[in-house]
């Protein structure tokens, strides 16, 4: 194996040696400081690390002695004069000489100040009011200290090494000017450091992208201050880094270096305080160059890498599609657990289809989880539901019928909701307990009366624990009894399906969970009642043009506490709406417009599943008709004749009802 030599002292120069020590390539890097030498020892375990400034005679008696055939030069632009002595002494050793040259770009703004020299730039800044934040090192600081008015007005960003601190005290820099900090630095962090130092003008060099030059310029645009750049260079010769690596592979016969996928990891990051992350995905968040995700929840996660406020699938997609590096790493935010009404599951699904990466997916603790541990109370037999962003279907009944409820909300005015629910209800026995800003410094668990909930005020996170200790177990089948609805409005009675023909007719529909169903002339609303009641995720629009009726449904409505049933007045097929896609239709009354209507619907959904009930002949006829013209199938013809008893004195006397016909079918297409 050849002996390699680099002289490191740019970030380059640590990732090549990294390279080197995950593929077992042993080779020696010399850093000039001892603050590079422990961050070498680091991360870089194959390496022999020699620290101290060299001069061109000891580079290459070092060279000699350590009969290094390949000399890799990955030293800062700006240190020319090394640069040109470990030129002269590898030629001189007759060894291969690469030089790793950093991406320098150039944008023109109108804000940016070019000068040759730091002369040059202290005698422009002689000429300016205000503070000056230097980010050229320390190296060059006691020319910008010769002036005493100038050094006055100066904030100095080193490293974060005696040496460093050492020549700023030695130019009598005050300590609360000395900003001590390793980089690299993103937009947001040099904006901050803008802002917290009050400064007007900024002093850089042309560093190039992993020396951060781009993220400068970015901060000084946005905060708009002047930004001066210190000896522009011309485009150095040399090697990009890939380049280095191929130019390597070939000289060793080792292969350094597979192409890297795009690393991205999925974070849940429970409540949001810091303490509750899992140490995996902290490790992984530690060593990212780019964290997405909410602002609220990226703002406080390492300030040293670039951040954006992308959330929404589309947009992480997009950025992430317009990455020219490929061997970044990114983390993607998510409140939580990313496992538990979290949007990770559908990001996972497309980034798998849309985007060449390694994706890895890390949970975090879920604030029902956590809730639960405050309250000591298990999940596992508990009904948990989201409120966040969502409308939340028959609240009422879920308080009714359920022992123990966890809930997630969007804040302060979900409480109140849930309080006036339970308040309108009169619920009684029921225990409430708040979670206010879980995992965070003002976190407050707390029991509140329905009252108290209806007044908060307190905006914030909330999770909120029900108990009901007089729950009701709902019968999961459709089969209120007849006497159970409102019929009568003022002195009119409003006619209603009965009891037995409504239980037929809904399990003629054949409904799903997530049926979307028509009540065509609802008349008291008891079918859309019953299917409204069958499952939370249906949903039933129920047209009655009878002002009577149309009240009388929404009476009925509010009784049985329906929210996932909308009660339109008007006549069919005026008020059937084609945005609304409908699965299943029921037709208890016509008005005299059955093929208008069946021929809206089959518009509306040529796959629908159509009942319809009739009891005088003519509408009997009307039904024929239709099935005749419209495409249908698997077409049914019940007739049922219900009689039902009733108590006379100590009998029970018989009763018919009147015979109702149900027809049952698919719309099907042509």
């Amino acid at each position: 194996m050849k002996r390699i030599l680099i002289f490191a002292g740019t970030s380059e120069g640590r990732q090549l040696s990294e390279c080197l020590s995950n593929k077992g390539v042993t080779h020696t890097v010399c850093v000039a400081t001892e603050y590079g030498e422990d961050i070498l020892k680091e991360s870089c375990i194959k390496a022999d690390v020699h620290m101290g400034r060299l001069d061109k005679e000891d580079m290459k008696a070092f060279i000699e002695n350590g009969k290094y055939e390949i000399i890799i030069d990955a030293t800062h632009p700006y240190a020319t004069e090394v640069t040109k002595n470990i030129k002269i002494a590898a030629d001189e050793c007759d060894t291969e000489y690469i030089r790793l040259k950093r991406d320098i770009g150039i944008n023109n703004n109108s804000n940016i100040i070019f000068a040759d020299s730091h002369m040059q730039c202290i005698n422009i800044l002689k000429n300016t009011e205000g503070n000056i934040l230097l980010t050229t090192g320390s190296k060059d600081l006691s020319l910008y200290c010769g002036d005493e008015e100038l050094k006055n007005r100066l904030y100095v960003r080193v490293l974060p090494s005696i040496e460093s601190i050492n020549i700023c005290k030695e130019n009598d820099i005050h300590m609360s000017h000395i900003i001590a900090m390793q980089g690299p630095f993103n937009t947001a962090m040099n904006e901050a450091l803008i802002k917290q130092y009050n400064i007007c003008h900024m002093v850089t060099k042309m560093s190039g992208k992993n020396g951060g030059y781009e993220n400068k310029e970015e901060a000084a645009v946005n905060t708009g201050i002047s930004m001066y750049v210190v000896g522009l260079l011309d485009e150095e010769n040399g090697l990009s880094y890939d380049e280095v690596i191929s130019k390597l592979e070939e000289l060793t016969g080792v292969k350094l270096e597979e192409k890297k996928k795009l690393e991205i990891a999925l974070i849940g990051i429970g409540m949001g305080s810091k303490g509750n992350i899992t140490k995996e995905a902290a490790s992984f968040l530690n060593n990212a160059h780019v964290i997405l995700g909410a602002k609220r929840m990226i703002e406080e996660y390492n300030p040293m890498v670039e951040k954006k406020p992308y959330y929404m699938p589309d947009d992480i997609i997009n950025y992430l599609k317009d990455m020219k590096e490929s061997k970044m790493k990114v983390a993607v935010l998510y409140s939580g657990d990313t496992g538990f009404y979290s949007g990770c599951s559908l990001l996972y699904k497309r980034l798998v289809n849309e985007i060449e990466a390694d994706i890895k997916v890390y949970p975090g603790i879920s604030s029902i989880s956590y809730m639960a541990a405050k309250v000591g109370e298990s999940y596992f037999d508990a009904a948990i539901y989201s409120m966040h962003g969502k409308e939340l279907n028959n609240l009422a009944n879920k308080i009714r019928s359920n022992k123990k409820i966890f809930m997630i909300t969007s804040g302060v005015n979900d409480i109140n909701r849930i309080g006036e629910v339970i308040v309108n209800a009169g619920f009684k026995d029921i225990d409430i307990i708040i979670g206010y800003q879980l995992s965070y410094p003002e976190e407050k668990v707390v029991k509140l009366t329905a009252k108290e909930c209806m007044e908060l005020k307190e905006e914030g996170l909330y999770v909120i624990f029900i108990r009901n200790n007089n729950v009701y177990n709902n019968v999961i089948t459709c089969g209120v009894k007849d006497e159970e609805f409102l019929r009568k409005t003022g002195d009119i009675h409003v006619p209603m399906t009965k009891e037995e023909i409504r239980v037929l007719s809904i399990c003629k529909l054949k409904l799903t969970k997530d049926s979307v169903v028509y009540d065509i002339g609802s008349g008291t609303g008891s079918v859309s009642i019953e299917i409204a009641r069958l499952s939370d995720n249906i949903k039933v629009y129920a047209i009655e043009q009878k002002k009577e009726a149309f009240l009388l449904s929404n009476d009925n409505k509010t009784k049985f506490n329906l929210d996932n049933l909308k009660i339109i007045e008007g006549k069919a097929p005026d008020k059937i709406d084609e945005n609304v896609i409908a699965t299943h239709a029921f037709i208890g009354g016509s008005g005299g417009n059955l093929m208008e209507i069946l021929k809206k619907l089959y518009k509306v959904n040529n796959n629908m599943r159509v009942v319809i009930n009739a009891v005088t002949l003519e509408t009997l006829w009307e039904i024929k008709q239709a099935i005749e013209e419209l495409p249908v199938c698997d077409e049914e013809f019940v007739y049922v004749q219900v009689n039902k008893s009733k108590k006379a004195g100590d009998y029970h006397l018989m009763q018919a009802n009147n015979g109702v016909w149900i027809c049952s079918f698919y719309f099907k297409k042509d």
